[in-house]
């Protein structure tokens, strides 16, 4: 199994590369770029949030309990918040998720359960789409894009320090397909991922920005010949 730094090395490299790629080749913004860099170095770890008490939790809840207030901060306008209730609704979600998610995890997961697997990826960029601010939908995909590289990493690293060469020969160790998976064993773990990968997956699809981008999209300029103008016809 791979340790907390190389996780964290390898992530951060990800991301080094991701943000630095978006930036120079696409035009990204310098402080999105960054910003989705620093996810996918940290989303190294989130798998590993399952360990109960241990550093990949106490880092990971750090980071999220200080990074997710500010990336709500757009949500917390577009409800009409006063600059003074921000600030209390900011402290509340680094509370909550410091503390109350913090304790929950350590006192309900378990290690190498459907937190390493393919649905907990996906479900992890889906909150992280979510949660990013901003009007352009692109930009949220890309963000929550660094969630889903830096998680997958980890799962990728995991399953190779399974693999062990012994005496000229490959062998695979017990812990060989325990991260890259689709299901556990666990009936109950399975429903219950399953459950808020279809809940979060219809919210990110009906989430009212990615409508907007989408019916932006389908609008076609048409010539209307009888009144002499173009007109916009929406796509179906």
């Amino acid at each position: 199994m791979a340790g907390f730094k190389t996780h964290i090395g390898f992530s951060g490299l990800l991301g080094v590369g991701y943000g630095g790629v978006a930036f120079a080749l696409y035009d990204v913004p310098l402080p999105t770029a960054l910003l989705a860099g620093g996810l996918c170095t940290v989303s190294g770890m989130l798998p590993d949030v399952d360990s109960g008490s241990g550093r990949p939790l106490r880092e990971s809840m750090a980071f999220a309990a200080a990074v997710v207030p500010m990336m709500m901060v757009d949500r917390f306008r577009s409800l009409g918040m006063s600059p003074e209730l921000m600030v209390l609704a900011g402290a509340g979600v680094y509370l909550f998720i410091r503390f109350v998610l913090a304790y929950l995890l350590a006192q309900y997961t378990v290690h190498r359960g459907m937190f390493h697997s393919l649905p907990a990826a996906v479900i992890a960029g889906e909150l992280a789409f979510l949660l990013a601010s901003g009007d352009d939908v692109r930009l949220r995909i890309y963000k929550a894009g660094a969630v889903v590289i830096g998680y997958v990493s980890h799962l990728l690293l995991d399953e190779l320090y399974s693999l062990e060469w012994r005496r000229g020969h490959l062998t695979l160790k017990r812990s060989f397909g325990t991260a890259v998976k689709l299901y556990s064993r666990s009936v109950w773990a399975n429903v219950s991922a399953f459950a808020k990968l279809a809940i979060l997956t219809y919210i990110v699809t009906k989430e009212p920005g990615w409508m907007r981008e989408h019916y932006r999209q389908d609008v076609r300029p048409t010539i209307d010949h009888t009144a002499g103008r173009v007109v916009e016809r929406v796509v179906r």
